[in-house]
Formats: C-alpha cells, structure tokens, sequence
C-alpha cells in the first residue's frame, strides 16, 4: 500500500527533519510504501522565509531601519541554512515532487483515490510562520473518496480561541482516524466531540540502536555540555554557562542558526544529522529547551536539564517528560545546579517509553490495516 504523508519536514530545523526521517521509516517497516509529500509552501522557503519571519517581529517590521538591518543579516542565514537542509531531505527522505499551494497538490494527487493520505508528526496543526494554521496540513487538497488519516500530530500549543477550534472542528471531522502526540491534543479534540488516541512523537519510536545507525562521529572533546536552543532566552544561555563551569566540562552550542555563534559556548555550526545525532548521544549533560533534544536525551540516555520555552508551546515538552516521569529534571530555579550530581536513572523512563513504543507502533499499524481490509 502507498502512504502519502504530509508533515513539518521542511523547516529548517533538525526536529522537523528527524521526526519525518522517523515516521518514512516505521512506515516502511510495516511493509507499506511511503513518500513524503514535499510541500512547501511560499512563505517557508529560501530568502521568503526571512520576509516572513520579519512580518512576525512587532518591533521590527514598522521601522525601515531595522528591518533593512534585520534582512541584511537574516537573509544570508536563512539562505545558507536552507541549502544545507534541502541536502540532508535529498539524503535521508523519499519525497514527491516539490509544490507550493494547494492546488499544485489537488493537480498532483487527483489521481491517487486508491492511496492513503496521512498527516504525519511535528507542530502540522499549529500556527505556521505566518502565524497562522495552514488547512493544507488538514489534507483539503486530497481526493473525497481517499483515507484520511493523521498519527502523531500536534497541534504545538493548548490554547486557541473558540473561532479557531470551530474551524479545526470543520477540517478534523473529515479524517476516517486521528492519533495526536500530546495529551493535550486529546482533551482538545474532546472538545470538538473528536475521539483520538494518544501515540508517541515518531523519533521515539525508533530506539536507541536504530538512531545509532545514522551516528557519524564528530571531532569534539572526550566530555562535554551540549547547549541546543530553539528560543531565544538570554536566561537559559547564562544558565548553560554556569551549568558547564560547575561541571568543570567545556561548553559546546549546536545549531542551524548562524547568529547563535554569538551566544555561550564553543558554536558547532550546522552538522548533518550524522553529527547532530553524535552530539546528543555522547554528552555528558545536555541543556536544552527543545522537545526533540529531550526525547534524544531520553532515547539516549544523555543527560539533560530541561529549560521550559517561554512562548507558550511547552506543552509538548512537558507531555513527554510526564509520560517518562522526569519532570524532576525541569530547571525551575536558575540558579539550582545540583541536577550535576543527580544522575538521572534511566530504567523507568526506558520501560515507559518502551511500553508506548509497541502500543504507538500496534495503533498505526491497525490504522494503516484498516485501509486493506485487513
């Protein structure tokens, strides 16, 4: 069977990618075909991008000034980095052909009723950079007759007003079965009298050894604090500083963002996701406000400390490390270090995770046995 699937692969950023790596990959393991469906839309891609995420910055946009300043700088960045990600999706992801609205897919896809369409992991529900939700990642474009299906999505906040969710209530009605990452993503489709299942984020459904498949090693100190930011806190990044001299372990940063150089610890730019992989696995602590960094970590067994994003989407952090039971490991005062002494013991939040991962792998494969009859 063929199982198209349209996610958040295409941000430039690594949890976007690995998620997509990881739900291509269970997918095939379950004998079915799987391509992604290579959607970007316009405002996502190239120096549009920098255009897009400028009209998001209040402070910014309304002064000729500082936005001249602001693309000058962010445009190079953002060109540079797509670049590099456009070469790792050709590397490690089966895609269809690129298109960019909805109509190029209705074109596309009009043909394949006998196909089954799959919203996949990653923030697919939420706002987009535009700051708004895009009904494309609600399969609008595909044929009437064909299965609608969504594992594992989010919707990467838990609140919207009550206009928004009459509209997702409109969209989600159409799917035939839905299975969403977050707890809070249940009780949000409750709301909308939607029954869904809970499932783990796909890159948790690969373990340990299957990642280390992908492991390259990179040339880096024997130990070492890994630093992965999505956000900008200048807290966490004074946090880290102190974390690593603590630690008496030098402080490495990984990033896709140029402009991170600037921020603590010695700036390991852009790797492939061989090296990003490598990073993770084999720190001796990891600091982090990312839900992907943390389910590395866990997967891993790396060390970690948890500093909650501030922008309202650490739901899904805190779903996770919920479900592991170690919310212990939330940084809720900055100047607390003993998580250096407290070593996190692993044997429970393996069992859970593994526990989920059969039920999250048996729930898709009912899902997709389901559209054969089986």
């Amino acid at each position: 069977m063929v199982v198209n699937v349209i996610t958040r692969h295409a941000p430039t950023n690594y949890g976007s990618l690995l998620q997509a790596i990881a739900t291509q990959r269970v997918i095939m393991n379950l004998g079915h075909e799987c391509r992604i469906i290579n959607y970007i839309p316009k405002c996502e891609t190239g120096v549009r991008m920098a255009i897009t995420q400028l009209e998001q910055k209040t402070k910014w946009r309304h002064n000729p000034i500082k936005k001249a300043i602001y693309l000058m700088v962010a445009e190079p960045e953002t060109l540079l980095m797509d670049r590099k990600f456009l070469a790792m999706r050709k590397k490690y992801l089966l895609m269809g052909p690129c298109c960019a609205t909805t109509g190029e897919l209705k074109k596309l896809y009009a043909e394949k009723k006998d196909e089954v369409f799959l919203t996949g992991s990653d923030q697919v529900w939420g706002p987009i950079s535009t700051g708004h939700y895009d009904p494309t990642y609600f399969l609008d474009f595909v044929p009437k007759s064909s299965r609608k299906l969504a594992f594992a999505a989010s919707f990467g906040k838990a609140i919207f007003d009550e206009q928004t969710l009459k509209e997702y209530g409109v969209l989600l009605k159409k799917y035939d079965s839905l299975a969403v990452r977050e707890n809070v993503a249940v009780e949000l489709l409750k709301k909308m009298d939607i029954s869904a299942k809970q499932v783990l984020d796909p890159t948790l459904l690969m373990d340990a050894d299957a990642w280390s498949e992908y492991v390259k090693p990179m040339k880096k100190p024997e130990k070492y604090v890994l630093v992965y930011q999505i956000h900008a806190n200048s807290d966490l990044d004074h946090y880290a500083v102190k974390f690593a001299e603590k630690a008496e372990l030098p402080l490495l940063r990984v990033s896709p963002l140029l402009h991170q150089a600037k921020r603590s610890g010695k700036f390991v730019y852009c790797p492939d996701i061989s090296g990003f992989l490598d990073l993770v696995k084999n720190a001796a602590y990891m600091v982090t406000d990312s839900f992907h960094g943390t389910a590395f970590a866990i997967n891993f067994n790396t060390q970690f400390v948890e500093v909650l994003p501030n922008t309202g989407t650490s739901s899904r952090n805190q779903s996770i490390l919920e479900l592991t039971g170690l919310t212990d490991r939330i940084v809720r005062d900055l100047n607390d270090f003993s998580y250096i002494d407290q070593e996190i013991d692993f044997k429970e939040a393996n069992e859970k995770i593994g526990i989920s991962r059969i039920e999250s792998i048996r729930i898709l494969e009912e899902m997709l046995a389901e559209q054969i009859g089986i």
